[in-house]
């Protein structure tokens, strides 16, 4: 099942408290606990102004349903292609 790479622009993300960061993480799981199992959640980054999520799903379209469904943004939303890591500089 295809990867995808979500960016999200929070302004203030880096701020949030562990209690914020935990409504929402509730929230997301209760939506894809709604969804189904097509889509996972993997993990997010949280930087200073964004959260970067990491999903798997069939398509785009139940990434930005499961946005539009939770409120957040997904200002960008990329298929990842491939993984490279260090061992991919191995011959």
């Amino acid at each position: 099942m295809p990867k995808y790479i979500i960016e999200r622009e929070i302004p203030g993300a880096g701020s949030l408290t562990a209690a914020d960061l935990q409504g929402i993480s509730q929230k997301s799981c209760g939506i894809l606990s709604d969804m189904g199992p097509k889509i996972q959640w993997l993990e997010s980054y949280v930087t200073d102004d964004k959260i970067y999520c990491v999903y798997i799903a069939p398509d785009e379209a139940i990434v930005k349903a499961h946005a539009e469904q939770g409120g957040f943004p997904a200002n960008r939303i990329s298929r990842v292609k491939t993984i490279i890591d260090p061992t991919t500089a191995e011959s």
